[in-house]
């Protein structure tokens, strides 16, 4: 099988590369633009194999999609590629429209058109066998959560910063290209992810970073933001279980079952450095901050026999370690910001 990872310099989506590059004989297709958060070195140790390209270029590109397509015979589309900084959207909302809205859009017309089975007729509906899409989404879509209770797939979308907007748009799009042209779709929103290679503006290693520099570590408000904590490799498993076995049409939660408090993670973190609380700087909250997310997985859990593997602290103890460990790919990507 071809398949299309788009945003595949990044974070979620070099880290799936490598796990799916060592589990199946499939042939996989990187496109990135390699914007700030997209680094090729997270990468480097499967650059040469022979069932990795990897193509620059940007998402809303109609002729380089259409292009990719036709010389790779792309089969499957997973879409991480997305600006996903929160704070940068409430500075720069429009950056967020266009690539997560627009460039999902060029991506569903792109498949849409290569995939079905006859090119000429404009209302096709039928499509090439085994092909699909999957939307990689967040849990931002729904909002925030009282004291209680956990997002369903059924929660309705009430997306609160400009990000999650131009992510729940992005959903809708997806799902309006099934319902109406019934393009093999499917939709997996995770909680916040956590692991190697992440970009230093998330919170994890943004306190790693900060710390091991000695410097004040920004705490938004109270620090009482509470999160469900995925660790990357389990969420790479999840996408891998839906891929192959979600049904076409749907949507499924990815979460970790690991809430914890901003504020917590960051003395789990300075605890684990042995490096003193005083570094925490209580700052201004960001505007829209949602105070709580929560994913309720009994979804995934029970219909694909997913479950998450890592418990927080000993995801967050060998995160730590890597980033330890990786030093010098750490300061690179700082400095890039």
């Amino acid at each position: 099988m071809n398949i299309l990872v788009t945003g595949g310099a990044g974070f979620i989506g070099s880290n799936f590369i490598k796990y799916m590059l060592s589990k199946y004989n499939y042939t996989i297709v990187n496109l990135d633009l390699l914007t700030y958060a997209g680094n090729l070195q997270n990468l480097k140790d499967i650059e040469h194999k022979e069932r990795y390209n990897f193509v620059k270029g940007d998402i809303c590109d109609r002729d380089l999609l259409t292009k990719l397509f036709h010389q790779y015979e792309i089969q499957a589309v997973i879409h991480f590629a997305a600006e996903s900084h929160v704070d940068k959207s409430i500075d720069e909302p429009e950056i967020f429209l266009k690539t997560n809205v627009f460039g999902t859009q060029a991506l569903l017309d792109t498949a849409k058109h290569y995939w079905k089975v006859r090119k000429s007729d404009k209302y096709c509906t039928e499509y090439k066998d085994d092909v699909k899409f999957i939307q990689i989404s967040t849990d931002e879509v729904y909002g925030a959560l009282g004291k209680e209770g956990c997002f369903t797939e059924k929660t309705n979308l009430s997306p609160n910063s400009p990000y999650s907007a131009s992510k729940a748009s992005a959903d809708l799009m997806v799902r309006a290209y099934y319902e109406t042209y019934k393009l093999p779709t499917v939709i997996t929103r995770c909680s916040n992810n956590y692991g190697p290679y992440q970009f230093p503006e998330k919170l994890i290693p943004m306190i790693i970073s900060q710390a091991l520099n000695n410097l004040p570590i920004p705490v938004y408000g109270d620090g009482k933001q509470g999160r469900d904590w995925l660790h990357v490799e389990d969420h790479c498993t999840a996408i891998d279980s839906v891929f192959h076995n979600g049904r076409i049409g749907d949507v499924y939660n990815i979460g970790g079952n690991n809430e914890w408090e901003n504020i917590v993670v960051a003395k789990k973190i300075l605890n684990y450095l042995n490096i003193s609380e005083n570094l925490l700087s209580f700052v201004e909250d960001r505007l829209g901050h949602d105070r709580r997310y929560a994913i309720d997985n009994a979804k995934i859990t029970t219909e694909l026999s997913w479950s998450p593997s890592y418990n927080f602290n000993n995801g967050l103890e060998k995160t730590i370690q890597w980033y330890l460990q990786n030093t010098a790919w750490m300061n690179v990507v700082v400095n890039k910001k």
